[in-house]
């Protein structure tokens, strides 16, 4: 059985829940989930700037030629990165 309730959470943020009388005495398990109800006068959330994608880039171009390049090439570039 689900219950849906729309409450207004006091400042002491204690909730009393009436069950009905359909469910059974003893023991139960009881979920509760909050979802709380945005305002219109909260800030909205910060824009993202773009930023430099190197790693994307890197891969974007392997993937441009990758019928060109064969597995052992790919390995060697990619360790020629670390041995300098």
């Amino acid at each position: 059985m689900t219950i849906t309730q729309t409450v207004e959470i006091p400042d002491n943020r204690w909730l009393n829940i009436k069950v009905p009388k359909e469910i059974p005495v003893g023991r139960a398990q009881v979920e509760i989930k909050v979802i709380p109800f945005v305002k219109n006068e909260e800030k909205p959330a910060p824009k993202i700037q773009a930023s430099a994608t190197p790693h994307t880039d890197a891969l974007l171009s392997l993937l441009s030629t990758i019928g060109e390049v064969c597995i052992d090439e790919i390995r060697a570039e990619r360790l020629a990165k670390h041995i300098k």
